[in-house]
């Protein structure tokens, strides 16, 4: 069990404040309070899960660089958006397989947010050869998916959540019994975390036990999409 915890109370008092201050002024005047109640822990939180990373899978990757690694950025790309707010309120990690190129790559993600922290795992809003490739396994290997998306294990913390295609995607069965699975855009298993759990000291051994729980499952989308697991 880890000795100390990575996350205090003050990573969720950074976000509120930046929440009710989201503008650049601020953020520069509080830049400290962001470096070590924010960054720093993440930084180290993501650096010790490397070490526990390979007892989930050793081609998913836990890396600490500051720009491209598995933290997100707090700066909002607001290029295209209407909301012209240059922070997120809310800070991520995503641990994403060794051949993934970008987050929607099978992998893992973790997201503190006042109010709202999860975490969890598989694919999401996944082009569409990727999906194709999903929706192709599911019905060749119909068992395998059924026994992976009701482990006991899977949803012990986690609920199946994503979007989905209102009406069948183009070439299926309507009348397919997997029909539901085969319209989802996304696959992804979701499990809330309260603040008290984030800021507690064994948060990592949490995070990650439920991580191995929920492998079956991101495991199978992995596969499916031609990698390995």
């Amino acid at each position: 069990m880890a000795a100390t915890g990575h996350f205090t109370p003050g990573i969720f008092k950074f976000l509120v404040d930046l929440a009710d201050n989201n503008n650049r002024e601020w953020f520069n005047d509080n830049k400290s309070r962001y470096e070590s109640d924010v960054k720093e822990p993440i930084l180290n939180f993501i650096a010790d899960f490397d070490e526990r990373i390979e007892s989930i899978s050793p081609h998913l990757v836990a890396d600490t660089r500051t720009n491209g690694g598995s933290m997100f950025r707090i700066y909002r790309d607001t290029r295209f958006a209407k909301d012209k707010t240059p922070y997120k309120t809310n800070a991520g990690m995503q641990f994403r397989h060794e051949a993934g190129k970008d987050a929607h790559a099978p992998g893992l993600y973790l997201h503190i947010e006042p109010g709202a922290a999860f975490g969890g795992g598989g694919v999401w809003h996944a082009d569409t050869k990727t999906l194709a490739k999903v929706r192709q396994t599911i019905i060749e290997k119909d068992d395998e998916w059924i026994a992976a998306k009701t482990d006991k294990g899977v949803l012990a913390r986690h609920t199946l959540e994503g979007d989905s295609l209102k009406r069948p995607p183009k070439g299926y069965d309507p009348d397919h019994p997997l029909i539901d699975d085969l319209k989802k855009k996304d696959h992804f298993a979701v499990g809330k975390y309260t603040e008290d759990e984030v800021t507690s000291p064994d948060f990592i051994d949490q995070w990650t036990e439920d991580c191995i729980n929920v492998s079956p499952y991101i495991g199978f989308l992995t596969r499916a999409v031609g990698l390995p697991f």
